[in-house]
């Protein structure tokens, strides 16, 4: 069991037989800021003298930079060197810092299924795309909300894997920090990439779609939402790990 998993605060909690922990992405997740992104990349794609496709657009949620990059500039038509690459990556990211530094917009359900979570004591990763410059922003402001408890056990952003989703590299980098099976463990994830990357790492996923459809696939269920699911719901999804569930 993870060091100090048996304790929240002052109160001692009982822990979930079988889900060993949970493992939430960030943008389009946990929070709002997945649109940011959007943002950003909509206005990359008009000062580089064009109109990047909403089909584009959602090609990109979930992916790296560096993919992001490579999806634009053929959606634009453009050859961009890699130093300019690099110049339009900071461009963006410099543009979503400012987004995020404008405050917290939970997903629905979000906030209360992870401190539901912490509630029951289970070890906690946060696995995000997004370097650690930019999540940190948010990974600041969701410890704000949660004061007496911190949120995540661990937090792996995209800077710091040898691989980015959809590769397995993130979450089996964070269940092995934890010490825990990744079969044991519950993935939460919102796009394409993210849940090929937590199947990949074995683990069950919860598949809650914000601006991308998730397709169904073993070992992945579909809500259209967090709102109303709690731990029980996460245990029963890795008993049920073998069948997929369709979309309540």
């Amino acid at each position: 069991m993870y060091p100090g998993a048996e304790r929240v605060g002052k109160t001692a909690v009982l822990m979930p037989k079988n889900l060993a922990a949970v493992l939430f992405d960030m943008d389009g997740t946990l929070v709002e800021s997945e649109q940011h992104w959007g943002e950003a990349l909509f206005g990359l794609a008009r000062r580089l003298g064009g109109n990047l496709r909403a089909a584009a657009r959602g090609s990109t949620v979930g992916t790296s930079m560096a993919t992001s990059m490579q999806i634009l500039q053929a959606d634009l038509g453009l050859e961009r060197s890699p130093e300019d690459t690099r110049a339009d990556i900071a461009w963006v990211e410099d543009a979503v810092a400012g987004l995020l530094a404008g405050g917290l917009h939970w997903r629905p359900g979000a906030r209360e299924l992870l401190a539901g979570v912490r509630t029951a004591a289970l070890p906690t990763a946060l696995v995000t795309t997004t370097p650690r410059r930019l999540a940190d922003l948010v990974i600041g402001q969701v410890e704000r909300a949660f004061p007496d408890v911190p949120p995540f056990d661990l937090t792996v952003c995209g800077d710091e894997v040898p691989a980015r989703k959809p590769d397995p590299a993130p979450y089996l980098q964070a269940t092995a920090a934890l010490g825990v099976d990744p079969a044991d463990c519950v993935v939460v994830e919102d796009s394409a990439a993210g849940v090929a990357a937590g199947l990949a790492a074995g683990c069950a996923v919860l598949g809650v779609p914000s601006l991308q459809p998730l397709a169904p696939a073993p070992g992945l269920v579909l809500r259209d939402t967090l709102a109303g699911i709690g731990v029980a719901d996460l245990e029963r999804l890795l008993l049920d790990r073998e069948t997929a569930a369709p979309r309540a």
